[in-house]
């Protein structure tokens, strides 16, 4: 045997889309009832355990054996959930060095996340059955009896429904196996399964969370909603005062007319309110920042030994192949800019949740700035979080051929304060001469390199940042002008892929490949890895002008035909070739024996002994590839002993 195609079907009273399948699987309650194989592509045969059934001795050793490949849709979810079966202990898995995903596969070509999703698209002789999602709710999860106890249905409530189970699990089977057929015109690089493994590996291990932390911090959030919403109904005399209809009734007798009560309108609102409307208004605004979302997640996503795992998915955003954040979504944590950090952090360790009231302006700020020290490293270890110095600006100033740029990386300068006094012809220091303009540098930096304009500017918060409506399109004009290779770069792109659509042609641009195939165009990115966009063609967009659209996953998820032009084109090369250097630079990190726990963005946290050397770490993470001749990386680090932003 070869190759192994897998799907299983299993029970578990942990919810799965909230606790992700490490937890889900270590419950003592968690059971495999359904394995449905095909070996080497043959027939499909479904093993059913509540009857009693075994593997056969061929297929149980395989799942052991490193020179068999095995293959499922998502196959995280089989791996660990027969790691269980085969009965490892938590922390424990099957080595995913020898598995292998149609998921994944699917995503690189810019293929949906979801079986039904894939075969769909790819119009699947043999696709997902639909009532699956009822079989799965009636046998996998717990039901409520009428007395409102949880209970289990099994095989002999409904022997009907069973025998159809065991039909949907067959058909998974044969499903994955057609896309695997479909997709074989276009394999994964071998180099691109070495990236998922590792991925796998990471997500094992998983991260250690300060549980007493984390449980402390709900409670202080508890505490604070409590006795703040008691003082609104005492000052309100409302039943609910956080129900918009009642305080906007409360508010119309207080001859205050609010169309809407949105964070940006009570700020309005607050700015002319005096006495009980203004408290009342206050109590609002704080009870609305009130959220420990991000704690009660890693609650339930926590095994029991303390660490929290599955939190990254592969190839999570399918059009740039950039990693995703699940569970706990660790890609967008709040940043932290208090400077007594440690000390905040122990009072709501500590229980002392009344000092925290009484010292800090705001109890949901802290906490919500305390979010990324719940990441703690295991007993005698450290964290040493190596990231990438603006990683994006340097990418597409090496594309672009933007010398001045590259300069300022070659010397160590800022890129904020190089922006601002090449935009603006004078000399700009971050704590000197022009002081001011660096943070029109910085803004201008991170709204305008993908084509944005006023609008982007806006999206970045620039009218907060002391710019006014008059200041937005000359600050477009004068970067545009400063960056001329940039913004030649979008136009390039734009008539390359344009070509590319409308002639099914190969065309080529600044070192980037586009070629037309099989109704997809790809775009080779330097590292030789492509992009993937399903059915282009020439269309009208937003605006009424001609433009590449092509199908993929837009708003809610859904398969739709979207619309791209130069800059966002650029956007995605740029964000998948960076997504390629953290890659690359995870597996040097990992060959050199560092234990990557998580990776955020352009960072990566290592978990070490507290004998490691930051310098030796940030020196391996900043190597620029092969591929990437002339490319300016540099890596800067920080040691802790719970995560944070330095």
């Amino acid at each position: 045997m070869k190759n192994l195609s897998i799907d299983i079907e299993t029970y578990s009273p942990e919810p799965l889309v909230k606790c992700g399948v490490y937890r889900y699987s270590s419950h003592p309650d968690f059971k495999v009832l359904l394995f449905g194989y095909s070996a080497d592509g043959g027939s499909v045969h479904v093993v059913d355990f509540t009857a009693g059934e075994k593997l056969p001795d061929d297929v149980l050793s395989a799942l052991t054996d490193t020179s068999v490949t095995k293959w499922a849709f998502n196959a995280q979810f089989e791996r660990v959930c027969l790691s269980r079966y085969l009965g490892f202990p938590v922390g424990q898995y099957l080595d995913p060095a020898s598995w292998k995903c149609t998921m994944v596969w699917s995503a690189t070509l810019g293929l949906p996340l979801s079986l039904e999703g894939v075969g769909a698209v790819l119009g699947l002789e043999k696709q997902k059955l639909k009532e699956g999602k009822d079989l799965i709710r009636y046998f996998c999860t717990p039901a409520k009896s009428r007395d409102g106890r949880l209970i289990r249905h099994f095989p002999s409530d409904d022997p009907e429904r069973w025998e159809q189970f065991k039909a949907y699990n067959l058909r998974d089977v044969e499903t994955e196996m057609s896309i695997h057929q479909k997709l074989s015109k276009f394999p994964v690089a071998e180099s691109e399964w070495v990236n998922y493994h590792l991925d796998q590996e990471i997500n094992d291990r998983g991260i250690m969370l300060d549980m007493p932390m984390v449980r402390q911090a709900i409670r202080c959030d508890e505490q604070y909603k409590k006795t703040h919403m008691e003082q609104a109904r005492e000052l309100t005399g409302l039943e609910n005062p956080n129900s918009p209809a009642q305080l906007k009734a409360w508010l119309s007798e207080k001859g205050i007319n609010a169309d809407s009560l949105s964070k940006a309108a009570v700020t309005e609102l607050l700015e002319q309110a005096d006495g009980e409307v203004e408290l009342a208004l206050s109590l609002r605004q704080e009870l609305a920042k009130s959220s420990v979302k991000k704690y009660t997640a890693m609650e339930t996503v926590v095994c029991s030994d303390n660490r929290a795992r599955g939190l990254i998915q592969f190839y999570g955003a399918n059009r740039t192949g950039r990693y995703a954040g699940r569970l706990v979504q660790v890609q967008n944590l709040p940043q932290n800019h208090l400077p007594d950090l440690e000390t905040a952090r122990g009072l709501v360790r500590d229980g002392q949740f009344d000092t925290v009231e009484l010292f800090y302006e705001s109890v949901p700020v802290v906490l919500s700035e305390l979010i990324r020290t719940a990441f703690i490293p295991k007993d005698g270890y450290r964290f040493y979080v190596a990231d990438f110095s603006a990683i994006e600006a340097r990418v597409i100033a090496w594309l672009a051929g933007e010398n001045w740029r590259q300069e300022v990386f070659a010397n160590g300068g800022d890129i904020y304060c190089a922006s601002a006094s090449q935009m603006f012809h004078v000399p700009v220091e971050k704590h000197g001469v022009n002081s001011h303009l660096r943070q029109k540098g910085k803004i201008a930096e991170l709204a305008l390199g993908y084509g944005g304009s006023v609008g982007a500017l806006k999206a970045m918060g620039a009218l907060n940042y002391g710019l006014t409506e008059d200041e937005l399109k000359p600050l477009v004009d004068s970067w545009r002008q400063a960056n001329p290779n940039i913004v030649q770069l979008w136009w390039d792109v734009d008539r390359a892929a344009t070509a590319c659509v409308k002639e099914h042609s190969e065309t080529t641009t600044h070192g980037i490949r586009f070629r037309y195939k099989s109704g997809m165009m790809f775009i080779y990115l330097p590292s030789g890895r492509k992009l993937v966009y399903v059915k282009p063609k020439m269309g009208l967009n937003r605006f009424g002008n001609e433009s590449v659209t092509y199908e993929g996953v837009g708003e809610q998820k859904k398969w739709l035909r979207l619309e791209s032009y130069g800059p966002k084109f650029v956007e995605n090369i740029i964000q998948g070739t960076a997504r390629d250097i953290l890659a690359e630079a995870m597996l040097r990190l990992n060959t050199a024996g560092y234990k990557i726990v998580m990776h955020v963005h352009d960072e990566a946290v290592i978990e070490a002994p507290p004998d490691t050397s930051l310098v030796d770490i940030c020196a391996v993470m900043g190597q620029a590839p092969a591929w990437a001749n002339r490319l300016l990386l540099r890596a800067d680090g920080y040691i802790c002993d719970f995560y944070k932003k330095d």
